[in-house]
């Protein structure tokens, strides 16, 4: 399946198709308009996804969950995927099935410490659309700005 839209970012080994012409994406780089398909679905990246995964049962006095969480983060940021975390959340971008695998090899990591875990997932699905990561921030800042 092939999809029309600009497209930011390939990760090496991603098979692409610009205006027909097949190829693999040697290095990461960044293409101009055209028909490209992406991933293991065949889809423009064009998720975001809130997610929390953390230990609901730690194995030390202080009841600090922050050895668990780093590890979980870890994977994410190995990844390669647009990701940011804060102090609730971490948001991850990306297509389906690489965000949705990240996410489990991250709550594995969790679960190899603490045999129950629990994981918290929010999605803002909407294909072809990417760097939502920056952009949804920037355009509440931009109308904030207009205020001033």
């Amino acid at each position: 399946m092939c999809a029309q839209g600009v497209i930011k970012i390939f990760r090496p080994g991603w098979p692409i198709s610009l205006r027909g012409h097949g190829t693999w994406a040697a290095k990461a780089r960044i293409v101009g308009i055209g028909t490209a398909t992406v991933g293991s679905v065949g889809r423009l990246a064009g998720m975001i996804v809130a997610f929390s995964v953390a230990p609901a049962v730690v194995n030390n006095d202080s009841q600090e969950m922050a050895d668990a969480v780093a590890e979980a983060v870890r994977v994410v940021r190995e990844s390669g995927l647009p990701n940011e975390t804060n102090a609730m959340f971490t948001l991850l971008e990306g297509e389906w099935d690489e965000v949705f695998g990240t996410i489990k090899k991250a709550t594995d990591a969790v679960r190899a410490v603490s045999p129950r875990t629990s994981l918290v997932v929010k999605a803002d699905i909407r294909e072809g659309v990417t760097n939502q990561l920056t952009d949804k921030v920037d355009a509440v800042n931009r109308r904030l700005a207009k205020e001033d």
